[in-house]
């Protein structure tokens, strides 16, 4: 009777191991996979965004204009993102980007991430006397939007960033780590209506503002909200 209860819990244990082995092996495959599709989103040299002026308003209690834009941002796959409107008081507006390196960031595999580079928007803001007007576009310790694996959403990929963020920024992490630090350039222009403002943050590092006329058919018309 004892030889056939320690063959059945042998077996129980065995059972047990072979399911928790599978499960680490499944693990391991899936995050070897999540890190090959973050670099290949890596891999694009360069980020796109359109910026349209989408009202222009008058406040009579502050006698100012106040500038609406809509920023449209596309993913390393040339795909809309969830548009943004910001509003300023003036319309000399100004745009931050963030370009950090991987080179030395310390991750499993990490020599397949050396040379990759990450490409963000990372704020828009005026200038206002002594004040700043400021919105984030890529909120830090966040899996940026543009890089994101929509279907994922996974721990390690939220792991993977947070370190990145914690290398990049982190004076004391840059340097115990070795990387370089980001690269960080604001250029801005004057918004305007009737024009398509195209940002492009080269894979340099450079960042450049385009303007172009709209559309001859978009001319004095006033578009509806999709679905309304």
């Amino acid at each position: 009777m004892k030889k056939i209860m320690n063959r059945i819990i042998f077996i129980i244990l065995l059972a047990a191991g072979l399911v928790l082995a599978g499960h680490i092996y499944l693990n391991h495959i899936r995050r070897i996979e999540i890190l090959n599709q973050i670099i290949r989103r890596l891999e694009a040299d360069s980020r796109i965004a359109h910026v349209l002026v989408t009202a222009v308003e008058y406040d009579e209690n502050d006698q100012r204009l106040y500038t609406t834009i809509k920023f449209l941002e596309y993913d390393t796959q040339g795909d809309p993102l969830e548009p943004k409107y910001f509003t300023f008081s003036g319309n000399i507006i100004q745009f931050q980007s963030l370009v950090i390196r991987f080179d030395d960031i310390h991750i499993r595999n990490k020599d397949r991430l050396r040379g990759k580079s990450a490409y963000l928007f990372w704020k828009v803001f005026m200038l206002h006397g002594n004040a700043t007007e400021e919105y984030p576009i890529t909120q830090i310790d966040t899996v940026p939007a543009g890089y994101s694996l929509n279907q994922y959403h996974g721990r390690f990929e939220r792991e993977l960033w947070e370190r990145f963020w914690e290398y990049a920024l982190k004076p004391k992490a840059k340097e115990r780590m070795g990387i370089k630090n980001a690269q960080i350039e604001a250029p801005g222009t004057m918004f305007v209506p009737g024009v398509l403002y195209t940002i492009k943050i080269e894979h340099d590092g450079g960042m450049r503002i385009d303007a172009s006329p709209l559309p001859v058919i978009l001319e004095n018309e006033k578009l509806p909200e999709f679905g309304k």
